[in-house]
């Protein structure tokens, strides 16, 4: 047999493994599919294995490039999975499901080590790391987040408001304007479209940065990106409401087109990006002339 058939052969056992731990803990991944669906703070999570598959794929030759059975390291990892997935009932309400989808990362990490071994699993290093954004962030967590995001996007708009010459009292959260009165409430924190921006961001550093640092340079550079493209929308649609429609500030540019906003985001990332490549372009044309 040649390696192509010995792959498919892997390949085969690997997806046997998958299908039957869907079967296994199909109640927690059913209710991570639901909280996904229902909540928009969690939508992204039913992404991440399919981002973290295509990536995969797209990958395969470089990751598939040396593999070999490694049943002894798979089996320590399936029983860290397992311990990790039973214990989680163990732990307050607020952390069970995140602790049961880290057991279930681990029991699908444990069946890549079994098919294809160390190696392959040290080239698709990240794939595997990514898959521990399926576990969901404590619903406390995130509300913190939330009011963080809401906060900064609060203080943000102050700014610009007064930067652009708008008549405004604040208090707190509450912006009266002229014949408009608004407020930066928790919906408006920009949650969604923040999660959408880190996700962006790191898949965006693995892809076209070399250095651990930067990836997380630009991976914490979507806090203050988010805040500011999040003011930016709440200002542009009061402005518009004050000088132009009310209606804006409940028509479909806010409700059904504010991802257009994200474009603001995308503005500011893509350079900060190229950017941080600079260096890293200089070191490899230095190696190439060494």
């Amino acid at each position: 047999m040649g390696k192509e058939p010995r792959l498919v052969a892997r390949h085969g056992w690997f997806l046997a493994y998958w299908l039957v731990s869907l079967l296994l803990f199909h109640g927690s991944l059913r209710g991570l599919a639901a909280l996904s669906w229902r909540d928009e703070r969690y939508s992204h999570l039913i992404l991440i294995p399919v981002i973290s598959l295509s990536l995969a794929w797209w990958e395969r030759k470089r990751i598939f490039r040396r593999t070999g059975w490694n049943p002894r390291a798979g089996a320590a990892l399936l029983a860290a999975g397992m311990v990790t997935y039973s214990g989680a009932r163990l732990l307050p309400a607020s952390v069970v499901q995140t602790g049961e989808i880290l057991g279930v990362v681990l029991v699908w990490v444990a069946g890549f080590v079994f098919c294809y071994g160390m190696l392959a699993l040290k080239a698709a290093s990240f794939h595997a790391g990514f898959l521990l954004l399926m576990a969901p962030i404590p619903a406390g967590v995130v509300d913190k987040i939330t009011y963080a995001l809401q906060k900064g996007s609060a203080e943000m708009t102050y700014v610009l408001f007064k930067l652009l010459g708008v008549p405004v009292f604040r208090q707190d959260f509450t912006f009266t304007l002229p014949n408009v009165a608004i407020e930066v409430a928790r919906e408006c924190s920009g949650i969604r479209s923040s999660n959408a921006l880190f996700l962006t961001s790191v898949l965006a550093g693995y892809l076209f940065l070399r250095s651990g640092w930067r990836r997380l340079w630009l991976c914490l550079a979507t806090v203050p990106i988010a805040i500011f493209k999040n003011a930016v929308r709440i200002v542009t649609l009061s402005w518009l409401a004050i000088y132009v429609d009310r209606s804006f500030l409940y028509g479909e540019l806010h409700h059904r087109w504010g991802s257009l906003f994200s474009l603001v985001a995308l503005a500011i990332l893509i350079p900060l990006l190229l950017q941080l490549q600079r260096p890293e372009k200089r070191d490899v044309r230095q190696e190439a002339g060494d």
